[in-house]
């Protein structure tokens, strides 16, 4: 079986690493033809929406998936009008566009922060004195690891404020002050059974995700984050990984943002739960029997941005899984990650201290 992926980053390469032990052979799309899926298998080169690249993709492999969530839709939809591609091209857009984005989780019951469209300085100034402030400007699409969005603090902020982020389509949202961020990840086979695993507490520092602990054990938020997710999963007849991030505030789950694909703060399951995140999806869409979700231990993972730290430190940690995502160093860049597993919490914790230590 071979499994095309639309996006050769360290995602797509994770799952490429997931899939050989299972016998898969793999093929990407992607403008670089040094992008780390480079690595594990062949490289069609081409933009996510070049037709002739995505055509020769198609042709040459049983089922398609992707790794990026900026694949257009249009394109995805021509890519499942040859060959089965999961996650559907209707989930794949339901996440591109803010706005369209908050819309399905307050349709589907599922909290958020306030929020309006603001598609002018104008309508930014009446969005801001109804919402309040602080909060959140964002663009509309397009914006991942803080990229594309703007704190705003005071009324003099929203001065220029939308032409400050291109003049583009954005979103108003109130500021959350959460006491943590959370993330779920589920899956969802081809005959419609789901899995989750347990809840991941993060940290981001400059919009980009630092560190994720999990287990995050608390089993009524844990059953609210698996109502949500599942809710999500069944209104597009899901199939694969999809992830969702939350704020904890007030002792509920707010919805911040959803990605249908495989995520960075479920990279701890390589190591750390039964079947990884990377696994589950390649079963998923393969039509075969999910692995358990169990974690095996208390798991924590570092990510490394902009620069790696030397091997031999990282490997002077007891237990330490190094991950090298073979890419030319540059700031605020994903290099590649670290995780532990220890039996006790307090053990995991003072493990990531010494991850910490290193970045």
């Amino acid at each position: 079986m071979k499994i095309g992926i639309i996006g050769a980053g360290q995602l797509g390469r994770m799952l490429a690493l997931a899939g050989y032990p299972l016998g898969l052979r793999f093929v990407f799309v992607d403008a670089d033809e040094d992008a780390p899926g480079a690595q594990v298998g062949r490289i069609i080169h081409g933009r996510f929406d070049d037709p002739a690249a995505l055509a020769a993709l198609a042709a040459s492999v049983d089922v398609v998936t992707f790794d990026v969530e900026n694949v257009p839709q249009a394109a995805a939809a021509a890519v499942a009008a040859k060959v089965p591609f999961y996650p559907p091209p209707e989930a794949l857009g339901a996440g591109q566009d803010r706005c369209d984005e908050k819309r399905l989780f307050r349709s589907l019951g599922i909290p958020t922060a306030p929020f309006e469209p603001v598609d002018s300085q104008q309508a930014l100034v009446a969005a801001a004195e109804r919402i309040g402030l602080p909060a959140i400007l964002k663009t509309r699409r397009l914006g991942y690891d803080g990229r594309g969005q703007k704190r705003l603090e005071t009324p003099a902020d929203l001065d220029g404020a939308f032409a400050a982020l291109g003049g583009v389509p954005a979103i108003l949202e109130g500021f959350v002050r959460f006491e943590r961020e959370l993330s779920l990840i589920g899956v969802r086979g081809l005959d419609g059974r789901t899995a989750f695993w347990p809840l991941a507490e993060n940290v981001h520092v400059d919009g980009i995700l630092r560190q994720s602990r999990a287990p995050w054990e608390d089993a009524r938020l844990q059953s609210q984050a698996e109502r949500h997710v599942g809710a999500l999963l069944d209104r597009f007849d899901y199939v694969g990984v999809l992830t969702v991030e939350f704020f904890l505030a007030d002792g509920t789950l707010l919805a911040n943002e959803m990605a249908p694909r495989v995520h960075n703060s479920g990279h701890w399951t390589i190591e750390g739960a039964v079947t990884s995140q990377f696994e589950n999806h390649v079963r998923a869409i393969l039509g075969l029997p999910l692995g358990s979700t169990a974690p095996t231990g208390h798991a924590a993972m570092v990510n490394f941005i902009g620069r790696l730290p030397a091997l031999a430190e990282a490997l002077e940690i007891d237990g330490a899984h190094f991950h090298d995502y073979g890419k030319t160093a540059r700031p605020h860049r994903k290099l590649g990650h670290c995780t532990v597993v220890r039996a006790t919490q307090a053990e995991r914790d003072a493990a990531l201290e010494s991850l910490l230590a290193l970045t």
